[in-house]
């Protein structure tokens, strides 16, 4: 019987290791609920209290010399009580709306700032973390809280995975989707100052995956080797599915010296991801 129960214990151990160390990321497959929009709504969605929000507590590491430069953190500890429920407010404001009347580029800002703030919400009210792997809300061996149904949009319930991987992947079938939802880490593509709106869309999405990938986290070269963000492993169905495609994505966007190297790399080596909380240090 003790030998059972050590058994037991030991099998119980190792699951919860496995679950630690590692993160399966979910398939695209279109929620069609959401595939709704009216082509011909002129209504538009302000953002100016998300806004607000991140120009307020988002710090821009261009000038740092340390191993954060290019990297995007928050002042998570200096977030006042009133930006917590003016944040709070933000997103209960999101969630009233019938988002299915807007046009599918509200929409699609509608989505991703929901998604930031709602990451960013669920972070702070379980502050101090390490990291966004370390909350816990569906059960003992889940690890950080993107299936858990945070809210309630046309009397649906919408987890953060379900925004990621049901409606912002599959509807608009953009891999710059990646570069745009930010996970609360530093391996993670950049938080934006700004919120996401139809008129700047573009921009934020090809500034974004500029961002990323010239940065050592999104792609380095070293000894002739390529070392990627796990992003382009979890996602490769996203980026083409193939070392070779994903490649041709990357050169799409790599400046000097990054340009020059993927020139003569044929297949990516590994792939690496920092899942430390995005925290001012």
């Amino acid at each position: 019987m003790k030998l059972m129960k050590r058994l037991a214990l030991c099998i119980l151990y190792l699951t919860a290791l496995v679950s630690l160390n590692s993160y399966a990321a979910p398939k695209s497959e279109r929620w069609d609920h959401w595939v709704q929009n009216d082509p011909q709504s002129a209504a538009v969605i302000t953002h100016s209290e998300w806004d607000h929000f991140l120009s307020t507590y988002v710090v821009v590491n261009d000038d740092s010399d340390t191993a954060l430069r290019g990297i995007n953190t928050l002042n998570y500890a200096q977030v006042t009580p009133t930006d917590k429920q003016a944040l709070k407010s933000y997103i209960a404001k999101l969630t009233a709306l019938p988002i299915s009347e807007y046009n599918r580029d509200q929409q699609r800002a509608y989505w991703i700032n929901l998604y930031n703030a709602l990451t960013i919400d669920v972070v702070l009210d379980h502050y101090p973390v390490k990291s966004i792997m370390d909350i816990k809300l569906s059960g003992f061996f889940t690890r950080g809280p993107w299936e858990e149904k945070l809210v309630t949009i046309e009397q649906q319930p919408v987890s953060l995975n379900d925004i990621e991987h049901r409606i912002l992947r599959p509807i608009w079938n953009d891999p710059r989707t990646h570069y745009a939802v930010n996970c609360a880490s530093l391996g993670c593509p950049n938080l934006s100052t700004q919120a996401y709106t139809a008129e700047n869309m573009e921009q934020q999405l090809e500034q974004a995956a500029s961002a990323f990938i010239n940065h050592p986290r999104g792609a380095n070269v070293s000894n002739g080797k390529l070392i990627v963000s796990s992003i382009y492993n979890w996602f490769k169905e996203d980026f083409g599915d193939s070392d070779t495609q994903i490649i041709q994505h990357l050169k799409q966007y790599a400046n000097a010296p990054l340009k020059q190297q993927l020139a003569t790399i044929q297949q990516i080596s590994d792939d690496q991801y920092d899942w430390q909380l995005n925290e001012i240090q």
